[in-house]
């Protein structure tokens, strides 16, 4: 298998994987409709930081110790779980306040953002075994594999980017009716009991 068509092979597996609705589309989607753009794309680049260093790991055959070793696996399930967790509640436990004012305060929240997609991606196990079973198959012999695999990384992460335009876009239209602080309890009760149900479904998982 040359390398292009591993690419284009590698390209329509992660998107399918990337159309999937999960955690990372809950968070963008709450975020962005909300109206806090600048921390809803600390978010996206947050996400996609955190695949890129599962891909670089993987490359360089960090993350097979998720496989080989059940007690680093289950260090990462709980630490992800209780992470999901918590933040879900303190989503479940939001006021709707203000929107102009919440508005206000949360629009410059782009660090805020980063730090919690990188953390919710780098925190799930499951990403990382992802990538030990299914990345290598994608590299072809005889070239140089951690090139290889930072490269089909870079794939995935330029997919997810442009898939996240699209929630991004799509949140935005929903942000009048959110402005509305009974709307937007409602979002933030959704997405938390949708990150907790994540939490609870990674730490009950075998």
């Amino acid at each position: 298998m040359e390398m292009t068509t591993a690419l284009w092979s590698f390209a329509l597996v992660v998107g399918l994987l990337t159309l999937t609705p999960g955690i990372d589309t809950a968070l963008i989607l709450r975020t962005s409709a909300s109206g806090r753009r600048r921390q809803a794309w600390g978010v996206v680049l947050g996400i996609q930081t955190g695949t890129l260093v599962w891909g670089t790991l993987t490359s360089a055959g960090v993350t097979a110790l998720l496989t080989a070793s059940q007690v680093a696996y289950e260090v990462l399930r709980w630490a992800g779980a209780a992470y999901l967790v918590w933040m879900g509640v303190a989503m479940l436990r939001a006021r709707g306040a203000g929107a102009a004012a919440e508005d206000e305060q949360e629009e410059g929240g782009f660090g805020h953002g980063w730090r919690r997609g990188t953390l919710t991606n780098l925190l799930n196990p499951k990403v990382g075994v992802f990538y030990v079973a299914v990345l290598p198959q994608f590299i072809p012999a005889g070239v140089p594999h951690f090139a290889a695999g930072v490269a089909l990384t870079c794939v995935h992460v330029v997919e997810g980017l442009l898939w996240s335009t699209v929630l991004v876009g799509f949140a935005r239209v929903l942000r009048g009716w959110l402005r509305r602080p009974a709307a937007r309890r409602l979002m933030d009760r959704v997405t938390g009991a949708v990150v907790v149900g994540f939490g609870v479904k990674l730490a009950l998982s075998d």
